[in-house]
């Protein structure tokens, strides 16, 4: 089965065919250097970084390239309102970014430029366009002329007319038409400067990218990926400088996230309801988030909230839980024995590398490859249980075989990566802390119920139940013994 993937600019799903056969080469917008990342921006590294590790699983080389926008009119504002350096600013801001991909496990790129290395091409690409009459300049200003690239609006599928109406231009009546937009600014006094053609200046935000991509990727290469705000007018723009200096195709496959909402509602500082990588991440493990954020398809919208996060962390604690109960089975089994497994459970068990290919090979499917997840462990589980006092052999082989494969394949989606006995462990913990009561406490009062039962003090040892279910902790007796859980999420 081949890797299908949704291309933006088609509206379609195709086949992923590398313009060299096993060799993908990507380019991802990065972030503008100026703030704290938002969950926006977690969606969309966690989203790529997802994409990159499951290339490579399936056996494709893949060079990943991921920019910083270190200059453009955001920084040089907020520099001004903290009375620092663009330069302080953009790599202060950029050092909380890589601390913040390193809580949340996304991997490193494979090289990730910045807007101000890369002046000298910015200016050699501006040339080019400016020789093929595609730019013009106006002062110390260089702009795109729009209305002569033929393709402009097929990313977007709108018209010059549509974007027209639909766009808030500011007015600037040295534009030949409102749609062109800048390649080159000239600075005003106390901005950063270099020196061009055109006068001191710097590189306006769309072309950076151009000129970074066709440094490191040529002048067409496979995957061009981003938020779907950047649809238009940044990726719309990106290829209208890129095609109209090559005169060859720009990018084979655009990929495209959809938005994170909040109460459905898209993330706003004026709203108060933007959240910060480090806010989250104070309150949930990174593996939740990535369960939260793969649950949905990466196309789809997302919406954030508390519950959708409990939900994730109890998903993920069931994962968890199932590989800790299996890690508990005997080491050995019993030679020759016959099995109890059932054929239909032990074809799910044996199938679960194809079902997860199958669901992510449908343009990276996440939200299908964690269902094959949930079912696989509720079959282990069924399996386990379902094991005679001496298990056969092959019964316990199976089931680890499966257990392995489980989590080989959750840290394509950076999950699963802790032992597992650890981590439920650590949950336990921060839920008693939670709750304010503590492992011996709680083995205290059931020691206590035990001995008010062995003496037939029925009202005291309920007494004690209720306690304990007050605090969230629920008790269960067997043949076996007392056994407690938390109750709370």
């Amino acid at each position: 089965m081949s890797l299908v993937v949704y291309n933006t600019r088609t509206g379609s799903k195709a086949p992923l065919e590398p313009i060299e056969p096993g060799h993908i080469r990507m380019y991802v917008c990065g972030i503008t250097a100026y703030d704290y990342c938002h969950i926006g921006h977690a969606r969309s590294a966690l989203v790529f970084d997802m994409i990159v590790r499951y290339l490579r699983y399936r056996g494709y080389q893949v060079t990943f390239i991921r920019n910083f926008t270190d200059i453009d009119d955001k920084i040089i504002k907020r520099a001004q309102e903290q009375n620092t350096t663009c330069e302080e600013l953009s790599e202060r801001f950029i050092r909380m970014f890589h601390e913040d991909m390193a809580r949340l496990g996304v991997a490193a790129p494979t090289l990730e430029p910045k807007a101000t290395e890369h002046v000298g091409e910015i200016i050699s690409l501006i040339e080019e366009l400016i020789k093929r009459d595609l730019a013009y300049q106006v002062g110390n200003d260089v702009y795109y002329k729009v209305e002569q690239f033929a393709d402009y609006g097929a990313l977007s599928g709108r018209s010059l007319d549509d974007m027209q109406a639909g766009a808030r231009v500011s007015v600037n009546e040295n534009k030949a038409h409102p749609m062109d937009f800048a390649l080159w600014k000239g600075s005003k006094p106390g901005e950063p400067t270099w020196e061009s053609p055109w006068g001191p200046g710097r590189p306006g935000w769309h072309i950076e990218c151009s000129a970074m991509s066709k440094k490191y990727l040529g002048d067409t290469f496979d995957i061009h990926g981003g938020g779907k705000d950047l649809v238009f007018p940044h990726h719309e723009n990106e290829i209208a400088q890129s095609e109209g200096a090559s005169g060859k195709p720009f990018v084979k496959v655009w990929i495209h996230h959809g938005f994170v909402t909040i109460k459905d509602e898209k993330m706003s500082k004026s709203l108060g309801n933007f959240l910060t990588i480090r806010e989250v991440l104070e309150k949930y493990p990174a593996e939740v988030l990535r369960l939260f954020v793969f649950s949905t398809h990466y196309r789809n919208p997302l919406d954030y909230s508390e519950t959708a996060m409990n939900d994730a962390a109890s998903g993920l604690e069931r994962l968890y839980g199932a590989l800790a109960e299996l890690a508990q089975l005997p080491e050995a089994g019993k030679a020759g024995a016959a099995s109890a497994i059932g054929a239909k459970d032990r074809e799910k068990l044996i199938s679960i590398e194809n079902r997860f290919q199958q669901a992510m090979d449908n343009d990276f499917n996440t939200a299908l490859a964690l269902g094959n997840f949930f079912e696989a462990v509720k079959t282990m589980n069924k399996v386990r249980q379902g094991l005679p006092t001496v298990p056969a052999a092959e019964d316990l082989a199976l089931l680890r075989e499966s257990a392995a494969t489980l989590r080989h394949l959750a840290a394509i989606l950076g999950l699963l990566t802790e032992e597992p006995a650890a981590y439920m462990a650590a949950r336990k913990n921060a839920l008693l802390q939670g709750l304010g009561i503590t492992e011996a406490e709680i083995e205290a009062l059931i020691a206590a119920r035990n001995q008010a039962r062995k003496e037939k003090d029925f009202a005291k040892a309920d007494a004690i139940r209720d306690e304990l279910l007050l605090k969230q902790i629920e008790i269960k007796d067997s043949a076996s013994g007392t056994t407690w859980s938390v109750k709370a999420a």
